[in-house]
């Protein structure tokens, strides 16, 4: 039974794995997009949410509570450049997203041992999906048709 037990070990021993999901981590925060296992892009997306959390909460609070929250990330992920990345260029563009930053694309089976691939990015990165959609109007318009009028 497995009662209780919500890590994938993927496998490795905990040292191991706690390496390779940082190296994941800076290598998605560098690339915006990279190709994996379905099982390591899961892994990795709860590695990761949680600190695309954390840079983003750094504008909306003091220096200090910034610098904690910097020092955190920074253990987890141990790449200085990809922490300056997350916390300037990536917290800027999921300001707005309550949650969800990354998206999982399933990609099919890897030809040499059949393993199901998938491909895990960040989601305001995509220019193909967001392009679709349009930009949220910043005005409001009244009922009463206050607008132009007819003279």
């Amino acid at each position: 039974m497995r009662h209780g037990k919500k890590v994938n070990h993927l496998g490795r021993k905990t040292a191991h794995r706690k390496a390779m999901l940082a190296n994941m981590a800076c290598s998605l925060i560098e690339h915006k997009r990279i190709n994996t296992t379905v099982a390591k892009a899961k892994a990795l997306k709860q590695f990761i949410e949680p600190l695309i959390t954390k840079s983003k909460a750094e504008n909306n609070q003091t220096a200090e509570k910034g610098t904690h929250n910097r020092r955190i990330v920074f253990r987890n992920l141990r790449d200085k450049y990809a922490v300056a990345e997350l916390f300037s260029e990536v917290s800027e563009k999921v300001g707005e997203r309550p949650g969800g930053y990354t998206r999982i694309i399933k990609l099919g089976t890897r030809l040499g041992d059949n393993a199901d691939m998938a491909m895990i990015e960040l989601v305001d990165f995509n220019e193909l999906y967001n392009a679709g959609k349009p930009k949220k109007k910043s005005t409001r318009r009244s009922r009463r048709g206050g607008g132009a009028s007819k003279t």
